[in-house]
C-alpha cells in the first residue's frame, strides 16, 4: 500500500461536528481566515467521583492531524448542501494544516480546570479540530481512568482486558483496549490490540468448549494436548467444585504432569467466586498444584475486586469486561474545547473568557502553561498551577498558592521542584514529538500515578487536589469578570 493509500485510509477530516464547517465558512465570508485563535481542552469533573483521571488519545490526535486533507469527493458533498460559498470551498480544497499543539503526555494523571491541550493558528483551523481531539482524549482518557481504577483495587494482581464484545464499537473495543492498557492492564481479548499496538492478546476456552464434548474430562484433556505450555481451563461450565476443578487436576496429572509441564491455570466465570476460589485453591494445592494460578472473570470492577479481596478471595488475575471498555458507572468524560484568547497581527494576545451564573463553567482566560509542584523530599504531587504562557515557575525560592475560588485558602509551598506538565506536539502544522512506545507510556502511567498521595487514590470521598491559578493569571480573568459584569 503507497503513503498516499495509507494517509486517504488513516483520513478522518470529515468526522467532525456540522457547524464546525458552518463557523469555519462563517469566519472565511468575515475575513477572519487569518485570525490567530487559542483553544484549550479541559474537563470539569472527574468520572467516578474519583481524585484524577489518566491522559490518553494523544497518539491518535497526532495521526489525526497529520492527515488533515479535504480529498476532491469531500468538496463535492460540501458543495452539494448548498450552503457553502465557492471561495470557502476553494479555500478547503488547499487545507494545510499549520497550527501549534501542546498536550499533557498520555499516561499523566490529570485534573478539572486544566488546560491538557491548548491549539493555537488560524481560527478556521484551530476551531475545526474540535471535535477529533475532544473524540480522542474523551474516550481514551475515561477507559485509562477507569482501568487505573481497577488495577488499582487488584492489588498487584494482574487484570487483564476482556471486553471487546460489549464494547460500543470496532474503534471502541480497539482504542478502549489501548486506553486500558495504557492504566494498567496487562493485556487484552481483542486481537487487533495486539497486532497493531503490541498490547499481549490473551485468552483461553469459552464454555462452548467444553459443551461441544461429550464430557468436560474429555473437553479439557483435548485442550491440554492442544496447548500443554499455556494451559488454563475454564471450570464453570458445570459445577466448579463436584466436576471442574476434579476434572482439571485429572487432566494436569494425566497429560501436563507426563509431559514435565505445569498447569497455567483455571477460570472462574460465575457463581460466588470469593468462595469457590478458596474451595478451589485448597483442592489444587493438595494436588499439589499451589502455583495453578486462578483467574476470575464475570461482569467485575474496581469494587467488586476490592470487596472479593478484603473477603479472602484466593484470585490471582482478573478478566475484566463490559464495566471497562464502556466505563458503565460513568460512561461520559465531559472534555470541553473553549476559545481562550486571540491574537493580533502586531503579536498582542487578547483573553478571552465564558462566563456563566453557573461558577464552574466560567473558563480561564489567556494563553496559559500548567506546572504541577512535587515535595523534593517525597516526591509526591502537591498541587498544579496553570500560569500565564511566559510565567516560569522558580523552585528555588518559596512559592505561594491559593484556592482560585476561596482565595482566603493559601498556602506556601517550601522545598518542591516544579515540572511543567505539557509538551508540543506540533510547530507551524509540523509534527515536532515522538510519540513513546505504548510499554513505555503504560510503565510512566505508573510512575506518575505513584507520585500522588494515597488520599488522591481513595475510591470514596479522595482527597481534593488543588488546582491552583498564578496570581497573574487570576488578576486578568478577575479583570476580565468585572468589565462584563452587568
Amino acid at each position: 500500500m503507497s503513503e498516499q493509500e495509507i494517509n486517504l485510509k488513516n483520513n478522518l477530516t470529515m468526522l467532525t461536528d456540522f457547524y464546525e464547517l458552518t463557523m469555519a465558512n462563517g469566519y472565511f465570508e468575515n475575513g477572519f481566515e487569518n485570525t490567530i485563535a487559542y483553544f484549550d481542552m479541559f474537563f470539569r469533573k472527574v468520572p467516578d467521583g474519583g481524585g484524577f483521571a489518566i491522559m490518553a488519545g494523544v497518539q491518535q490526535v497526532v495521526e489525526y492531524l497529520e492527515n488533515l486533507t479535504f480529498t476532491r469527493e469531500d468538496i463535492e458533498f460540501l458543495r452539494g448542501k448548498g450552503i457553502f460559498s465557492g471561495a470557502f470551498l476553494d479555500y478547503l480544497k488547499n487545507f494545510q494544516f499549520s497550527c501549534d499543539v501542546w498536550a499533557v503526555p498520555e499516561g499523566r494523571p490529570i485534573f478539572p480546570g486544566e488546560p491538557i491541550v491548548t491549539v493555537r493558528g488560524p481560527v478556521i483551523q484551530a476551531q475545526f479540530v474540535e471535535t477529533m481531539i475532544l473524540l480522542c482524549i474523551n474516550h481514551q482518557s475515561l477507559i485509562a481512568t477507569k482501568a487505573n481504577r481497577i488495577v488499582r483495587a487488584a492489588q498487584g494482581r494482574a487484570v487483564m482486558e476482556f471486553g471487546s464484545r460489549r464494547a460500543q464499537g470496532a474503534d471502541g473495543a480497539v482504542m478502549g483496549s489501548r486506553a486500558a492498557y495504557i492504566g494498567g492492564c496487562v493485556g487484552t481479548a481483542c486481537t487487533l490490540s495486539d497486532r497493531d499496538f503490541k498490547i499481549p492478546a490473551l485468552g483461553t476456552m469459552a464454555h462452548s468448549w467444553v459443551q461441544l464434548f461429550d464430557s468436560e474430562l474429555e473437553a479439557f484433556r483435548a485442550y491440554a494436548k492442544a496447548y500443554p505450555t499455556n494451559c488454563l481451563l475454564l471450570v464453570d461450565t458445570y459445577n466448579v467444585l463436584k466436576s471442574g476443578v476434579p476434572n482439571a487436576i485429572r487432566v494436569f496429572d494425566e497429560v501436563l504432569k507426563p509431559l514435565g509441564m505445569r498447569p497455567a491455570g483455571i477460570r472462574i466465570d460465575s457463581g460466588d467466586i470469593t468462595y469457590l476460589s478458596c474451595k478451589a485453591r485448597k483442592m489444587l494445592d493438595e494436588a499439589g498444584y499451589p502455583d495453578c494460578k486462578i483467574c476470575a472473570s464475570n461482569s467485575l470492577d474496581e469494587y467488586i475486586i476490592r470487596d472479593m479481596i478484603m473477603q479472602g478471595a484466593q484470585v490471582d488475575t482478573f478478566g475484566v469486561g463490559e464495566r471497562l471498555i464502556t466505563a458503565s458507572s460513568e460512561p461520559v468524560m465531559g472534555g470541553v474545547y473553549k476559545l481562550s484568547a486571540i491574537e493580533h497581527p502586531d503579536g498582542t494576545v487578547i483573553p478571552k473568557i465564558k462566563i456563566s451564573e453557573n461558577v464552574s463553567k466560567i473558563t480561564n482566560p489567556c494563553f496559559k502553561g500548567l506546572w504541577r509542584l512535587f515535595d523534593r523530599e517525597s516526591d509526591k504531587a502537591i498541587a498544579d498551577v496553570i500560569t500565564l504562557a511566559d510565567e516560569i515557575i522558580d523552585d528555588t525560592r518559596s512559592y505561594d498558592i491559593f484556592d482560585p475560588e476561596h482565595v482566603w485558602k493559601r498556602k506556601t509551598v517550601e522545598n518542591f521542584h516544579a515540572e511543567p506538565m505539557r509538551v508540543k506536539l506540533f510547530e507551524h502544522g509540523k509534527k515536532v514529538y515522538h510519540s513513546p512506545e505504548l510499554s513505555q507510556i503504560r510503565a510512566f502511567c505508573e510512575k506518575e500515578v505513584d507520585r500522588l498521595w494515597t488520599e488522591v487514590k481513595r475510591f470514596e470521598n479522595p482527597h481534593h487536589y488543588y488546582v491552583d491559578l498564578s496570581p497573574r493569571l487570576w488578576n486578568e480573568k478577575n479583570r476580565l469578570l468585572s468589565e462584563h459584569s452587568f
